[in-house]
């Protein structure tokens, strides 16, 4: 869920997968960073990059191009975005964090129905906010990490 204001805006940290880009709750964002080493964990889903160290806290890191299967490899303008959910705290490494969006609320309208039933990933993605020249994707964390915990459990 994407938090609103009085005034009924939103404000979006956005960031590119591939030549996409998507944005998420700022609220929900708690700090971004660059690549540190990720420890891989035998057995974890595939989505699952492995765990991080920051600030002595063990975090899961989450790869969103092999969740959303985008193709890929980190480079240098990748990312790890930090967010907490529900009390969980967990790294989304993406490509590269554009900005932060101000926008209406209203400006985000819903995925076309013929596109959540042919993408798996769909309920991950809230709607789709139309600036002037371009679509960004807006992601729905609290169902991200269901599912995202669902296969890792």
């Amino acid at each position: 869920m994407v938090a609103t204001s009085v005034e009924g805006n939103v404000q979006l940290v956005t960031f590119k997968l591939g030549q996409e880009e998507y944005g998420i709750d700022i609220m929900q964002v708690r700090e971004i960073i660059k690549l540190v080493p990720i420890t891989r964990i035998p057995g974890a889903a595939a989505t699952v990059e492995g765990v991080m160290e920051l600030r002595n806290e063990i975090i899961p890191v989450v790869d969103l191009r092999s969740t959303f299967g985008i193709d890929g490899v980190p480079g240098i303008e990748s990312r790890i975005i930090v967010v907490s959910v529900n009390s969980t705290t967990i790294g989304l490494m993406v490509d590269a964090v554009s900005e932060v969006l101000r926008l209406r609320q209203d400006s985000i309208e819903p995925l076309p129905d013929v596109v959540k039933v042919s993408l798996s990933t769909s309920n991950c993605v809230r709607g789709v906010a139309r600036l002037d020249k371009r679509l960004v994707l807006v992601v729905d964390l609290d169902r991200l990490l269901s599912d995202v915990l669902a296969l890792t459990a």
